[in-house]
């Protein structure tokens, strides 16, 4: 599915596309609705950069036993493990 944002929207927001892009996914990651690696994999940068600029903004990072579970797997699938 996509989504289409109208250029009044993203004019009144002020921001560049990507830009709002990121504070859109930001604010999913915020609300719990997305995980460090899904809003990585959208905004197509490394967890580790996701997590400084997180940081840089004092969003916490949420982190369970599901989202260690991910990682887990993730990292078997690369043959890291």
């Amino acid at each position: 599915m996509s989504l289409v944002i109208p250029d009044a929207v993203v004019r009144a927001s002020g921001l560049s596309e990507d830009d709002l892009l990121l504070e859109i996914i930001i604010l999913l990651y915020q609300q719990d609705k997305i995980s460090l690696g899904k809003a990585s994999e959208l905004l197509g940068m490394t967890q580790l950069k996701l997590q400084k600029l997180f940081a840089d903004r004092n969003i916490c990072i949420h982190y369970d036993v599901e989202e260690f579970q991910e990682d887990i797997k993730h990292l078997r699938e690369k043959g890291w493990l």
